[in-house]
């Protein structure tokens, strides 16, 4: 008889491939354009300054904007917290009584619409000059894409779902808390990502509008200076602080849905 030889060979290893980091080299690469560029037209450094020059500036600088950075920051905080606290809930009474939904749906997209750069001297004209102004143009910006999400989200949950959730008793309550808030996760954190965003946006706003401090009001005031070094490197600052307003909330969102289809690696 033959006999049967057992084959004892080890699986071969799966080899795991090395991501490059994509967006660093693309980051190099755009500033060694910009640097080229700027020793090539030097006539271009009184408008556009030089990624060193802005670099320098940041360096020897930087005690200057540790202020503006703390304000603009504590804006964006506040005025993000707000447009969630106030978003969350109107997308909730938008889903669940068809009377508001006919009567505010049509005005929080109307209310869209007007530039905020034109609301922004009512602001300040009826809560007065300091935070709450800033925080309330934030959320009049922010909330929008937290609102619309978040109603699309709750919206989406099947009806079969709903139907079986309720004729095996499940209350009003337990229909929301099991079966619309899971299935709205991923369309509500979608939301407070561009909110993220956004927010930055709105702060740049009040700040331009009436401020004494901020990043925002640094552009302005480098503007009146003719100082577009300085200009340049708060915008940069601006363009950080929204990057990492963004991917905070991205790392919380694969936090709370590690199971959404977004959040898988791509092979």
């Amino acid at each position: 008889m033959n006999a049967v030889v057992q084959d004892t060979r080890l699986p071969p290893a799966r080899v795991r491939k090395v991501e490059l980091p994509y967006s660093w080299i693309a980051v190099i690469v755009l500033l060694g354009l910009w640097q080229f560029a700027c020793s090539l037209f030097t006539s271009s450094a009184f408008l556009v300054p030089a990624p060193t020059a802005i670099a320098a500036d940041l360096w020897h600088h930087w005690r200057d904007f540790l202020p503006h950075i703390w304000t603009t920051t504590l804006e964006i905080l506040v005025g993000f917290a707000g447009s969630i606290a106030l978003g969350i809930p109107v997308a909730i009474m938008l889903t669940f009584s068809r009377v508001l939904d006919r009567s505010l749906y049509p005005l929080i997209v109307g209310s869209q619409v007007v530039p905020k750069v034109a609301i922004a001297p009512v602001m300040l004209a009826v809560f007065g000059y300091g935070m709450t102004p800033k925080v309330a143009i934030i959320i009049t910006i922010a909330f929008f894409p937290i609102v619309i999400n978040a109603v699309v989200g709750l919206r989406s949950a099947p009806p079969q779902m709903i139907h079986l959730a309720r004729s095996m008793g499940a209350s009003n309550a337990q229909v929301f808390w099991r079966f619309r808030l899971p299935q709205a996760l991923p369309s509500l954190m979608a939301g407070i990502k561009m909110a993220s965003v956004l927010a930055v946006i709105g702060a740049v706003v009040a700040e331009f509008v009436g401020s004494d401090s901020g990043l925002g009001y640094l552009v302005v005031s480098a503007a009146s200076d003719f100082n577009v070094t300085r200009q340049f490197a708060a915008i940069l600052l601006l363009s950080a602080l929204g990057m990492a307003f963004f991917w905070v909330t991205e790392l919380a969102e694969r936090y709370l849905l590690p199971w959404h289809v977004s959040n898988r690696r791509q092979e």
